[in-house]
């Protein structure tokens, strides 16, 4: 990844200058003289939110259609037509595995020798969040012979037995935790929640409910599971997030120096995809100004996806991206987490209490756009969801119809909070439904394939190529066939 060492770089700088211990003046902060578990797991945190504040917030914002390629640009048609190969997923995956999963292995081994079972959770809950988006992008990856020293050639374990493993290593190390509760010393060197243990149990509940809700639709779902968590209430009631930017060239929010920024050559690639925009603007959503930037004109056009080389002009005249260097980058949402919880409630308790939960995450959703995107302070969400409004949850009785309320809002919340995951969700449920172009209605959520698309009819990417690198060394991985492949919990009807 092209950032992760200068966020580093900001990182341990940062730490350094923040220890209560005085430093020696002849010691260099920037170059530590040996690891330990605190920079370990800062290393760790950023290597992940590198890879999905970055090439995977691009992605998502394709295939969710967030966002489209701007007229007069094509770096990323390939992925705008679908037609992405291995070599797309080389920088993911080195990253999340040498750089993000080795760390937090040194930083278990380190915290269980310790007995330091706070940050060794901490460890688990990164490291199953981790995992479940590898599973997740690519199904069966190297899990059981991963990181082992002398196996170069792991195989892969099948993406039902990791799931199911992360989730015993998730209640193990939350059980190790409350038998023996540790101090822990890393403190502000945890970047998403500063080492605050409850939180932390908060979002490795609500990582469970996510998986568990993933395999909704397979022979593993676990309603009795989902209904003890459900009974606990203990989930997220806030953003999970990394905000350790600064707005000095190379230490901002990946997105924004990668991609929007890219070394000073502008903000020329992305534009708004109709999609979404036009559900903003055809329930009249005033999230649309939080998550685009206007024209010159003060004015948020946007184009069908994938006809950017059809139009003229340049991204400048379009609706863009509204992420800036000092944007977080976000893990599990306050609004993801009301929507699973409404969505659970749905599927597995005849849905009482799904309504509240539902207007909780709308609520959530427009909370987190003012605080990080600009949505103007008096937006509210309130007339959208009262009666009549254009977003009132209206129980049905039948559980597909309430769940497709659930998931358009949650796409609609997700965009540039966390687009690789709206485009998981969107593969899960169907939701928004793709359709043939000219049959769309925006206004109620679809999507269209790209006017670019290497695909046969309303086909769309579910799943990722194996990386090249890992294919041409790796023996024991063989590279699929097709993106249409599916995920191992992909098994609603198209």
């Amino acid at each position: 990844m092209k950032n992760i060492s200068k966020i580093l770089l900001l990182l341990i700088v940062g730490i350094a200058a923040s220890c209560d211990k005085e430093l020696d003046i002849n010691t260099d902060p920037n170059f530590p003289a040996a690891i330990n578990r605190g920079l370990a797991l800062t290393a760790a945190e950023s290597s992940l939110i590198t890879v999905t504040g970055s090439d995977l917030t691009n992605l998502g914002g394709f295939y969710s259609q967030y966002h489209t390629q701007s007229p007069s640009a094509s770096q990323f048609e390939v992925i705008d037509s679908y037609n992405i190969n291995g070599t797309y997923s080389n920088a993911i995956w080195t990253e999340l595995y040498a750089g993000c999963l080795n760390d937090l292995k040194y930083v278990t081994a380190q915290s269980q020798g310790d007995g330091d079972t706070a940050t060794a959770l901490i460890a688990e809950v990164l490291r199953a969040y981790t995992f479940q988006l590898l599973v997740d992008l690519f199904d069966a990856v190297p899990y059981t012979e991963a990181l082992q020293e002398g196996i170069i050639t792991p195989r892969p374990t099948p993406g039902a037995e990791i799931y199911a493993d992360l989730l015993v290593k998730i209640d193990a190390a939350l059980a190790a935790y409350e038998a023996n509760p540790s101090e822990t010393s890393v403190g502000r060197q945890d970047i998403i929640f500063q080492a605050n243990m409850s939180k932390w149990i908060q979002f490795a509940n609500t990582l469970k409910l996510r998986m568990y809700i993933r395999m909704a639709y397979t022979a593993n779902a676990n309603p009795t599971a989902v209904n003890a968590l459900l009974a606990e209430n203990n989930f997220l009631t806030e953003d999970s997030k990394y905000d350790n930017f600064a707005e000095s060239a190379n230490k901002g929010n990946p997105f924004y120096e990668n991609i929007i920024s890219q070394n000073g050559l502008g903000d020329v690639n992305n534009v708004a995809s109709n999609s979404l925009h036009d559900f903003y603007t055809g329930n009249n959503d005033p999230r649309l100004a939080a998550v685009y930037k206007p024209n010159a004109s003060g004015a948020f056009p946007s184009i069908a996806q994938g006809t950017g080389n059809t139009i003229s002009g340049t991204a400048i005249a379009f609706a863009r991206v509204n992420i800036s260097s000092l944007t977080p980058v976000f893990l599990i949402s306050a609004a993801e987490s009301y929507f699973l919880q409404a969505e659970a409630l749905v599927r597995y308790a005849g849905g009482t209490g799904a309504k509240e939960k539902y207007d909780a995450g709308v609520n959530a959703s427009f909370a987190t756009y003012k605080s990080y995107f600009g949505l103007a302070p008096a937006a509210t969400a309130a007339p959208l969801i009262a009666t009549g409004g254009a977003y009132e949850y209206v129980a049905s009785g039948n559980i597909e119809t309430d769940i497709r309320q659930i998931i358009i809002q949650k796409w609609a919340g997700l965009a540039y909070i966390n687009n690789i995951e709206s485009w998981i969700e969107t593969t899960r449920t169907k939701y928004p439904e793709v359709v043939a172009t000219g049959t769309q209605n925006y206004t109620e959520g679809n999507r269209i394939p790209s006017l670019l698309t290497v695909l046969s009819g309303t086909q769309v990417p579910s799943i990722l190529f194996y990386p090249d690198n890992e294919t041409n060394r790796n023996p024991n991985i063989t590279q699929r066939n097709s993106l249409t492949n599916n995920v191992w919990w992909d098994l609603k009807p198209e």
